[in-house]
């Protein structure tokens, strides 16, 4: 288990402690997130990544956020759910933000985080990023900043997860991951969440994904023609493109 003090990261070896300047030093172990709004494709493009990378004989896994399988995420499962309020809104930006950190450092504490010492690459299907598309949303224009220097500091310095190499942002009109999240839930509407049933707010949550994009330098791939979803095989060739430009 690793475990944070002060600042500083305390990783227990074979009864030997190891210890080093916060994890975000250590280069060895690329972290690439896929992000993107819902029905986007990112949790197949970061399974096939995952399975290029280690074809090429590179260590690597794949995570996913939120972790439904683990209690960590039961406030964000409330959320979602509508237990909190029927609209996103009900719940303000900073303490829905929360929610997800502290799912995302739990996860990182008892799961991947010594795997991120020795792993070549950690594929992330979402990430502290979509914090960024999904609850600056309900930020005024005029407040983004604040809000983006809030969360960084809270997650990457204060809460200490490691900050990401490459962010790669799927890009898909809202109108086309409608109808696939549509074909995901058999039609079902009943089965979406209160982020996914709520089309205005996911048009403000592309809104907020296109600001970060141009202040943080977020690698975009349009995965849409404007009235259809490229293959899988075309968007995850671009992908490996850039992972194999970074190389």
């Amino acid at each position: 288990m690793i475990s944070l003090r002060s600042g500083r990261i305390k990783l227990d070896s074979s009864g030997a402690d190891m210890k080093c300047e916060r994890v975000m030093t250590n280069k060895k172990c690329r972290l690439i997130v896929i992000d993107g709004l819902d029905g986007s494709g990112k949790a197949t493009q970061t399974k096939r990544l995952c399975e290029q990378l280690k074809e090429k004989g590179f260590k690597a896994r794949t995570l996913s956020f939120p972790d439904y399988e683990s209690d960590t995420s039961a406030l964000v499962r409330m959320y979602l759910g509508g237990q909190l309020g029927d609209s996103p809104d009900d719940v303000n930006a900073y303490a829905a933000s929360s929610f997800y950190a502290v799912d995302r450092v739990a996860s990182f504490l008892n799961s991947w985080g010594k795997d991120y010492q020795t792993y070549d690459y950690i594929i992330a299907d979402r990430y502290v990023t979509s914090n960024l598309i999904h609850q600056m949303a309900k930020v005024a224009e005029d407040e983004r900043d604040d809000y983006i220097d809030w969360l960084f500091d809270f997650e990457y310095r204060r809460l200490g997860v490691p900050e990401p190499d490459m962010v790669i942002f799927l890009d898909v009109k809202p109108e086309i991951s409608q109808q696939l999240m549509l074909t995901r839930y058999q039609g079902d509407e009943s089965k979406k969440d209160i982020h996914e049933s709520n089309f205005n707010y996911l048009m403000r949550c592309r809104k907020s994904a296109m600001y970060a994009i141009e202040k943080l330098g977020w690698t975009v791939i349009s995965c849409d023609d404007g009235e259809k979803m490229r293959s899988i095989e075309s968007i995850g060739d671009e992908i490996m493109s850039l992972i194999n430009a970074g190389e």
